[in-house]
């Protein structure tokens, strides 16, 4: 940290009239100061996206930042509790897993089906299973480049503060197909769908959230660290939301394939991830229930958004 202080770029900021102003407020006003900065320059670019470059974007672009914050959100009860049990936990994920299916389902499969069916009629269903492999397939990649299953198998004789790392590295990596997602949603022109799926990456990634800052203040870190830790992994989702929305708008013809692929990537991170987490000690029938409830939730807030 102190090496950062030296940079030459930060000390000629902290030169400047505005910045002896922040170095003389207290620490709490120095993080509220920073929080407002950002946010400010953050709601300034996106307005002016929103009325001079194009509207899906920029409300694409805010959907995924407050999907992404989600997590950090989820991060705050370890503010007040140090544990929270794995029951409660499972139930989150499981629930988590429930809306996560529900949104791949509706907002991704079936629109990416008409989709297709209106440029290649007749061969939607077979570019959108095409897609859905393509998208298993590349988290099958990155999973091998990031192998943080093979260490978590280790038990005692692997570091806990690797393990913990390279489960927040795995988690950073596929909340980026997340964003994804919900960028292509908005890039296809039908909002309503991009705010569904938005929805519902925005409640998976509060349990998410809790799954990450937990283990990192039983390693002795300071709550508020777990919390910014938590908060960042979620900031990925951002990079990718712009990066579907350009990449659906430039490319509208292969959006009904982007779709596919984004909904193969969450079908593998439910089916691979969540929901064997949820059963990792046994059967856990709450979990299933959970993971149903959340399904017909989330399919009921679906029905509510995309309804004329």
């Amino acid at each position: 940290m102190s090496s950062i202080q030296n940079l030459p770029v930060i000390q000629k900021l902290r030169a400047t009239s505005i910045g002896q102003k922040y170095a003389a407020l207290p620490p709490l006003g120095q993080k509220l100061a920073l929080v407002g900065s950002v946010t400010f320059l953050i709601s300034l670019i996106l307005t002016l996206v929103y009325f001079f470059v194009d509207r899906i974007i920029a409300i694409g672009s805010l959907s995924s930042i407050l999907a992404g914050l989600a997590t950090g959100a989820g991060a705050l009860p370890v503010l007040f509790y140090r544990h929270i049990t794995r029951k409660t936990l499972n139930t989150m994920l499981g629930a988590a897993a429930g809306v996560m299916l529900a949104a791949t389902a509706f907002s991704l499969i079936v629109p990416g089906i008409q989709a297709g069916n209106g440029l290649w009629p007749g061969y939607g269903v077979y570019v959108v299973a095409a897609g859905i492999m393509a998208g298993a397939g590349f988290l099958v990649l990155a999973d091998q480049w990031l192998p943080y299953e093979k260490y978590l198998e280790q038990g005692e004789t692997f570091d806990p503060l690797r393990k913990v790392w390279l489960f927040i590295a795995a988690v950073s990596l596929h909340n980026l197909p997340e964003g994804g997602a919900v960028g292509v949603s908005f890039g296809g022109g039908d909002w309503h769908n991009g705010v569904a799926l938005a929805t519902a990456v925005a409640l998976q990634n509060i349990p998410e959230g809790l799954a990450v800052a937990l283990p990192l203040v039983a390693l002795g870190y300071r709550r508020q660290q777990a919390v910014l830790i938590a908060t960042l992994t979620g900031l990925i989702e951002p990079i990718g939301g712009v990066l579907g929305i350009i990449m659906a708008k430039a490319f509208l013809p292969l959006m009904p394939v982007g779709m596919a692929f984004a909904a193969g990537a969450m079908l593998f991170v439910i089916s691979d991830d969540i929901i064997p987490e949820t059963q990792s000690r046994g059967k856990a029938r709450y979990a299933t229930f959970a993971m149903m409830t959340g399904f017909i939730i989330m399919m009921v807030l679906d029905n509510l958004i995309t309804s004329p």
